[in-house]
């Protein structure tokens, strides 16, 4: 994947050109509610720039010390002296270990304290912070036996107070973390005071790491970020990057590259670049490096691969393909043959960091089950072999949450199960899980905000939908949908959206009905009109794409309706199809008839995973 843009991009997205300043004022421009925030003047003396530490003062200066807006400490004039904490401490006229000043402590803590005269200084802008002119090192504070930090502590935001419990603080915070284990004065005390950050953003902060899932609004992002760049909340970051959409995309661009925040960074970057074709007008406000990373990036393509039995050597089915959608051919290409002992006959697929992911599927009339998996790298352009789940099982559902692939229920033997397990490639191993509320066969399931949601029929006319929460390894149930032919037999998500294909009139699974539940509101929504066998869909971005015999339809997610956007000629094969998602680098592809046979002998029969271990793998 290509680098970032270096810091002077990002300076350029802090101070953009005159022309472009007023549409880069943020909020005001990408969300066209928000206000734009003020940025301070550049200072004409030298500048000093060292590594920015949680603590450091955020709020800018006309000189002296300030907080860079991009994870920098910037001096103007004269380079300080770093300070040192002297392992020994000084002993006074009195016999006594004299205690750390307290400019000291405000550099070392970042905590507003008071000086000897009882005035309020912030760290890094007060005289004690700075270094002492005759160099002499700072002591530690004298803390023999200190008594227990209490258990909850007040921080005061911008005039605010929030109640707030340590360990939970110092659990999801570097900041407080290393602020808690200093062994400083501020670390027992009651109440901490942040300076330079928001109210609202350090109480969303608060609910995010609370489990909460709030959506937020264009200023709401920008103080969010900040707090989550100043306080290092790696949680809250991944909040922000779970609920990038088209509306919010650029916004988290630019504002994440201004606040360093290197991973909401990068997905939003990958956000941006799979609906190009949509943002090319608004991506102009931004830096032309900016820009071009975005162009440098790989999107996403649509893939799907249809029913194969195993074959042989002798037998070689030209069929036995993967393929993709070249949008700007309007045509279907072949990406990779399958294995020839893989068998995608009632098998499990599902993607997972970008890699293909088949387990089980019968090889014979007998549903004698494939006793392998089977994962494709598009990176590399090969296949490898990996255990198959401890319960062989097919018509199953596979699921890809969180660095775990889910085998979730199935068949075996013609007995349905509910049994589910998680397969870690990290660990190459596959473990139990919670079982499903009840056994069941080709679960609908799929992914929303990063939460893992199945949808479960009960007799009569009723639809549950469920998510399994992998901190306590259980399913809870979310919501009920009762409604005459209220079968769901497909389910994808779209934002905090979900919607679930059922049968349409009279069990008619070709013309299909469509409902949304909303996960914030807790609402359900008949979508109206009826759609032609939607057996299988992928979105990206705000499009839908789906896919059968005759056609390939790409519709646009509007107001909760799909409408058509483009028609491309379909997939002529029969059968059940899997599509999905893959970033697929640049490369020339075969044309559909030319297949290239594999096996698993050419992998080795006692092939073992991680593929780069010890098994061969065959480009």
């Amino acid at each position: 994947m290509p680098s970032p843009p270096s810091l002077s991009a990002r300076n350029n997205a802090v101070r953009p050109s005159p022309r472009a300043a007023t549409r880069l004022s943020i909020a005001s421009h990408y969300s066209r509610t928000g206000t734009a925030r003020k940025e301070h003047k550049p200072c004409c003396r030298p500048v000093f720039v060292s590594p920015w530490r949680p603590g450091r003062s955020r709020r800018g200066c006309c000189h002296g010390q300030r907080r860079g807006r991009r994870g920098l400490t910037i001096t103007c004039g004269k380079a300080p002296k770093l300070q040192h904490a002297n392992a020994n401490p000084r002993i006074g006229n009195n016999g006594k270990r004299c205690q750390l000043h307290s400019g000291a402590a405000r550099a070392v803590t970042g905590i507003l304290m008071k000086d000897d005269t009882g005035v309020s200084m912030e760290p890094g802008s007060c005289s004690g912070s700075e270094s002492e002119t005759d160099g002499s090192p700072c002591p530690l504070v004298d803390t023999p036996k200190q008594e227990a930090a209490p258990l909850c502590v007040r921080v005061r935001v911008d005039g605010s107070v929030f109640p707030a419990e340590r360990p939970l603080l110092a659990g999801e915070s570097e900041y407080f973390r290393a602020l808690f284990q200093s062994g400083m004065r501020e670390s027992q005390q009651e109440e901490i005071r942040l300076q330079g950050l928001s109210a609202r953003g350090f109480l969303i902060t608060l609910s995010v790491l609370q489990g909460e899932r709030p959506l937020l609004s264009a200023d709401e992002i920008v103080e969010v970020i900040e707090c989550a760049a100043f306080l290092q909340v790696q949680t809250l970051a991944k909040h922000l990057a779970n609920i990038i959409d088209s509306d919010n995309c650029l916004l988290m661009y630019h504002t994440s590259a201004v606040y360093g925040l290197l991973d909401l960074f990068k997905s939003a970057a990958l956000f941006i670049r799979d609906i190009y074709g949509d943002l090319k007008d608004d991506l102009r406000c931004l830096p032309q490096e900016m820009i071009s990373y975005v162009e440098s990036l790989i999107p996403n393509s649509y893939v799907m691969v249809g029913t194969h039995s195993p074959s042989t050597k002798l037998l070689r089915d030209s069929c036995r393909t993967v393929c993709y959608l070249d949008e700007e051919e309007d045509d279907w290409r072949v990406l990779t043959s399958l294995p020839l002992d893989a068998s995608t006959t009632m098998a499990s697929v599902a993607v997972l960091d970008n890699k293909l992911y088949v387990v089980g599927g019968v090889a014979d009339v007998s549903k004698n089950v494939v006793d392998s998996g089977f994962c494709y790298d598009p990176e590399a352009d090969s296949w490898s072999v990996f255990p198959s789940p401890a319960q062989l099982r097919y018509n199953a559902s596979l699921l890809g949450h969180e660095g775990a692939l889910y085998a979730l229920g199935g068949e075996f033997q013609r007995k349905p199960m509910a049994s589910v397990e998680a397969f870690r490639p990290a660990k190459h191993t596959w473990s139990p899980a919670a079982s499903l509320p009840r056994t069941a066969t080709n679960v609908p399931c799929t992914k929303a905000m990063n939460r893992m949601f199945i949808c479960l029929w009960r007799p009569k006319d009723a639809t549950e939908i469920y998510e399994y929460v992998v901190e306590r390894d259980q399913w809870e149930l979310v919501t009920t949908l009762v409604r005459p032919q209220s079968y769901g037999h497909y389910m994808v998500s779209h934002r905090d959206n979900l919607y679930v294909m059922r049968n349409g009139p009279d069990d008619d699974f070709l013309r299909c009905m469509m409902d949304c539940y909303n996960l914030t509101t807790g609402e359900w929504t008949a979508i109206p009109g009826q759609y032609e066998a939607l057996f299988t869909a992928a979105v990206r971005g705000d499009s839908v794409f789906t896919l059968n015999r005759q056609v390939t339809e790409e519709y646009a997610i509007r107001d909760l309706r799909w409408k058509s956007r483009k028609t491309r000629k379909g997939f002529p094969r029969i059968g059940t199809m899997w599509t999905f998602l893959l970033r697929l680098p640049r490369r020339k592809r075969e044309p559909l008839e030319k297949t290239v046979p594999t096996s698993r002998q050419e992998l080795g029969r006692h092939a073992v995973w991680p593929p780069n271990a010890h098994s061969s793998c065959l480009d």
